[in-house]
């Protein structure tokens, strides 16, 4: 079993990253600047946005954070992401999810500039990406093909089976997985929770992907001998032993499905931290104007 290292691979995107901002600096050009808007003070959003924040600053990169109360109307946010699509300072915007009941989060998403939307959740975005055009990748799916293509794992005519079809992580995954290229041309199985046989359909996948967000709902029995298991799962879970009083858990029953993998990403340190070089990833394309000019 070779652990999929997040935390390794995401210092190394960091070093490259800082290093072509260094260039683009050098050569007088415009500094990549990233916006986020973040709605409330929920803990787990705070360090989501503060992750983000703080890795902008470590590669040289601008960084704007927004901030607004639960109690923000609609209007207002929308005239916010307004605001980011008119300046021409400002190249990446991403809005925290989740939003406050009043609001819409779909009319928040296609408010965004496609061009701006670094998170890769537009409509626009989503339809380049299926069609296989020039489009921002949704940040999770792209850190997942990253890891893959950097440990060098097989995936031509592999069955991938994704567990869990949100917007933000399965649908995109099941489609860039099959897409005819490299990470890719796999066989896809697109797995929910009304599909039946789950765990005898999750038992055939060579790439195993789990994104459901129900803490170690994968087990060792629903895993073949051999598999390479992506993890994208992060709750919190009471752990009365811990300082915090909880433990961060994945998708994954990690200690008893790893040792029948071929490779495994942990949590915490694994798919997250790529999540966000991907953020950072496409904030320096929005800067130079690589997907829509």
């Amino acid at each position: 079993m070779i652990l999929l290292d997040g935390k390794l691979l995401s210092a190394q995107i960091k070093q490259e990253i800082a290093a072509e901002v260094a260039q683009i600096k050098a050569s007088g050009g415009k500094i990549p600047h990233l916006v986020a808007i973040l709605v409330g003070t929920a803990g787990r959003s705070e360090t989501y946005v503060a992750s983000k924040m703080k890795s902008c600053e470590e590669v040289g990169m601008h960084s704007t954070l927004i901030r607004f109360d639960d109690d923000v109307t609609e209007a207002d946010l929308l005239a916010a992401v307004a605001d980011v699509n008119n300046n021409p300072d400002m190249d990446g915007l991403i809005v925290q999810l989740p939003l406050p009941k009043q609001v819409d989060p779909d009319k928040v998403m296609e408010a965004i500039d496609p061009a701006k939307d670094v998170d890769g959740f537009h409509p626009t975005n989503v339809g380049r990406m299926a069609k296989g055009l020039p489009a921002y990748v949704s940040a999770t799916p792209q850190g997942i093909l990253e890891m893959l293509k950097r440990y060098d794992i097989p995936t031509s005519g592999k069955h991938c089976v994704v567990v869990g079809r949100s917007q933000i992580v399965g649908l995109p995954m099941s489609i860039l997985m099959q897409r005819n290229g490299y990470p890719g041309n796999c066989t896809v199985t697109l797995t929910h929770s009304k599909t039946q046989n789950l765990a005898e359909i999750c038992r055939t996948a060579d790439i195993l992907i789990a994104a459901l967000g129900k803490p170690e709902f994968v087990t060792a029995d629903m895993v073949k001998d051999g598999a390479v298991v992506i993890d994208v799962g992060l709750e919190r879970v009471p752990d009365a032993s811990k300082k915090s009083g909880f433990a961060l858990k994945g998708d994954v029953k990690f200690d008893e499905v790893a040792p029948k993998t071929s490779y495994i990403t942990p949590v915490p340190g694994g798919v997250g931290l790529m999540t966000i070089c991907s953020l950072m990833q496409n904030t320096v394309k929005a800067a130079r104007r690589e997907v829509y000019g």
